[in-house]
């Protein structure tokens, strides 16, 4: 989503419809142009065959539900300096049982919490009230973001010239760079910095493979854990002559080559993401 309105003026109001919307603000960095929101009970039904039209206030304290959400805002500045490009990306945790609960006993089972997909419906939802928040007319914001749920498209990781992982998209730039960035929001990256012009996404990332399970969901549930994140450079290119294919390449912080076994998981997911 485009508006003829710079970040700044943008934030304040976005911070309003969030916490109208019943969430926590967990974390925001206006200077980066991200917001995040925290974890909050899952309210969201979809009906068979639709989209999500209905989304109970998230703090509701009614009933309880095996799911949690949490959603991020990314405000990027225009290219003309003066308007905002808007994402936003969700995250999801479900509860899942363990051990089989025992019919003769009152005593739950033992359950733990585990990552389940993004919802793009979730996502063009909380867009579309945006929208509407920010003063477009309820059919046109239905009309914008009824594509916003894309179709799957093809992307390969192959073996660069050097022996190094790479992953091949098959849509141009532009469209590349968006939808890496908002990869990034969903898997849930820290993204640091940005630098457009070279293609290139200064990101944190704590691989969770070095981590205690323990460490994994305080890290999801509590704090970004952001001293222990490894530093990476994501980068997009333009892939072929034609300009109708890019590639994107996981940089090490120096801007080097990297092809290690994390660099490659950070590959495999956004392959993902972006297949």
């Amino acid at each position: 989503m485009v508006q003829d309105t710079t970040p700044e003026k943008l934030w304040p109001v976005i911070k309003d419809f969030w916490q109208e919307n019943g969430f926590l603000i967990k974390f925001e960095a206006p200077e980066l142009g991200v917001m995040e929101t925290d974890w909050a009970e899952s309210k969201a039904k979809v009906a068979q065959g639709g989209i999500r039209g209905l989304l109970g206030k998230a703090l509701d304290q009614m009933y309880s539900t095996s799911e949690r959400d949490k959603y991020r805002t990314r405000l990027d500045r225009g290219i003309d300096g003066r308007s905002t490009e808007i994402y936003i990306s969700h995250r999801g945790m479900v509860e899942v049982y363990t051990t089989a609960r025992d019919p003769q006993s009152s005593a739950p089972g033992d359950t733990r919490w585990q990552p389940r997909e993004a919802d793009p419906e979730l996502e063009a939802e909380f867009l579309r009230r945006l929208m509407m928040r920010l003063g477009a007319q309820e059919e046109k914001a239905r009309t914008l973001t009824a594509n916003a749920v894309p179709a799957q498209q093809r992307a390969e990781i192959r073996k660069g010239l050097n022996g190094e992982e790479l992953l091949e998209v098959f849509e141009p730039f532009d469209r590349v760079w968006r939808r890496v960035g908002l990869a990034l929001d969903r898997v849930g990256f820290t993204v640091e910095d940005r630098d457009r012009q070279k293609g290139l996404y200064f990101v944190r990332y704590a691989d969770p493979e070095a981590e205690s399970k323990d460490g994994f969901l305080s890290r999801l549930f509590n704090s970004s854990d952001r001293n222990k994140a490894e530093q990476y450079r994501v980068q997009v290119v333009e892939g072929g002559a034609n300009k109708q294919t890019s590639q994107v390449n996981v940089l090490d912080r120096n801007g080097a080559a990297d092809n290690s076994k994390t660099a490659q998981r950070i590959l495999a997911l956004l392959h993902e993401q972006l297949k």
